[in-house]
């Protein structure tokens, strides 16, 4: 076996995991039934399913003139999409998008009741 063969392995599987977890992502996001698992399966798998496949990228195209360019989505990638996650949450929490029975402690609460003037 030559190290060509062997990264294209690597390449392949990286391609098919991250699919699957890109898919696992989009699945649960129309399949879980309330806010808080959607916005989970939104976030976590789909982050993981991204990593992978730019990790495919760079296996494939072999040329270290790429790497900056795949780093720099990764990071934007990982700094966007829990912020965006995080704010949807915090949005579907304020207009009561989930069961309270969902949450074991409700730090959010006191601060939404001072903001609200209750």
């Amino acid at each position: 076996m030559n190290t060509d063969l062997i990264l294209d392995i690597i390449t392949a599987i990286c391609l098919i995991v991250g699919s699957l977890m890109s898919l696992a992502a989009a699945v649960g996001l129309v399949r879980f039934p309330d806010l808080l698992t959607r916005l989970h399966a939104g976030t976590k798998p789909q982050i993981f399913g991204i990593m992978l496949l730019l990790l495919a990228v760079g296996l494939h195209k072999r040329s270290w003139e790429d790497v900056p360019v795949l780093i720099l989505i990764m990071v934007l990638q990982m700094i966007t999409v829990p912020i965006s996650g995080h704010m949807m949450t915090r949005s579907g929490y304020r207009n009561k998008h989930f069961r309270k029975t969902d949450l074991r402690h409700d730090d959010l609460r006191r601060l939404v009741d001072e903001v609200e003037g209750r």
